[in-house]
């Protein structure tokens, strides 16, 4: 999945899902889904992600085992620029990734909207659709 996300392949990444896979997103906040339901509900998650970031690297890669053999905690941090300004990012993230088949079952992605939303130079937007949502 690594290489095929810095390689920009979306439909690839997508292929890796379960035709029921889920794609989870407790954090997400403003316009952002918190739940994909299907392979083609993530496929067309992904298809704009390389025109808003340019992944150039995923380090510190960990994968944390847990008690069940189809589960995986996994963390690591994605760094690149963001399309629309050039500037670079920064983003950490963390993954409960549960496979079946050799396929994505779930992939709870915990990341922060906010350091994406400041990554890719829409934060202003972002506070300002959360503003909405409180009033």
């Amino acid at each position: 999945m690594i290489d095929l996300m810095l390689a920009k392949d979306m439909n690839a990444v997508a292929d890796l899902w379960a035709h029921d896979g889920t794609a989870e997103f407790p954090f997400a906040v403003g316009s952002s889904p918190r739940v994909l339901c299907g392979r083609e509900e993530v496929r067309a998650y992904l298809a704009h992600y390389p025109e808003l970031m340019d992944m150039k690297e995923m380090a510190a890669l960990t994968v944390w085992p847990t008690d069940r053999t189809d589960t995986v905690v996994v963390e690591w941090m994605a760094t690149g620029s963001t399309v629309a300004n050039s500037q670079p990012y920064s983003l950490d993230y963390i993954v409960v990734l549960t496979v079946r088949d050799g396929l994505i079952a779930l992939f709870r992605d915990y990341w922060s909207p906010l350091s994406a939303a400041a990554a890719a130079g829409s934060l202003p937007g972002l506070i300002a659709s959360l503003e909405r949502e409180n009033t």
